[in-house]
């Protein structure tokens, strides 16, 4: 029973963000009457709003990290890294622009380091680089993968992020594996 209350509270708190204007605030009152529980069953399971919101992207988060195992190109990995927002757009718009927005942006880092590791793990198993060079590459490829999202986010996702994903990873394609194979290279010595 606790299973389908928890869902019926998540599916109303993004009904309900994806359906108001995003400077209209969401109360727990207003989710608690839209899938008809009281509050004390909402406050059973969640302390408080932003606690609800934390575990819809930690979800969605171990969602995407158990459905994409593997990621072969980054163009794949981000597009995974969008597809919960995409489905979202307006409720994901609504938590950007309020005082949980930092909640977003943990789910989007964890999200865009598992896409930029896996990348790597994937579609590089022959390069033997120090752990170091990897974790420098990682970062980057997470930064690059965040910022590009972060970067249509402020911009009121007015344009569209697949083609400029697209796009982007167009004009890079290679650049991934030539700074691996300077790293192979330059750390010949230490293996």
């Amino acid at each position: 029973m606790g299973g389908f209350t928890k869902q019926a509270i998540r599916s109303s708190c993004i009904k309900l963000l994806n359906e108001r204007p995003t400077h209209q605030t969401i109360t727990v009152k207003d989710i608690v009457e839209d899938c008809g529980i009281n509050r004390n069953s909402f406050y059973y399971h969640y302390q408080d709003l932003p606690s609800l919101i934390a575990e819809i992207f930690t979800e969605e988060a171990d969602k995407l990290i158990r459905d994409y195992p593997q990621i072969d190109t980054i163009e794949d990995g981000l597009l995974a890294a969008i597809s919960f927002v995409m489905e979202n757009k307006k409720a994901i718009l609504h938590i950007y622009c309020s005082a949980n927005r930092e909640l977003f942006e943990q789910y989007l880092w964890r999200v865009c380091e598992h896409v930029a590791d896996t990348y790597i793990n994937t579609a590089f198993p022959e390069f033997k680089i120090s752990v170091q060079d990897k974790q420098t590459i990682i970062r980057f490829l997470k930064c690059e993968c965040f910022g590009i999202i972060m970067d249509w986010f402020s911009k009121g996702m007015d344009t569209d992020i697949i083609q400029g994903i697209n796009r982007i990873c167009e004009l890079k394609r290679g650049m991934t594996e030539e700074m691996l194979r300077r790293c192979q290279t330059d750390n010949s010595d230490k293996f």
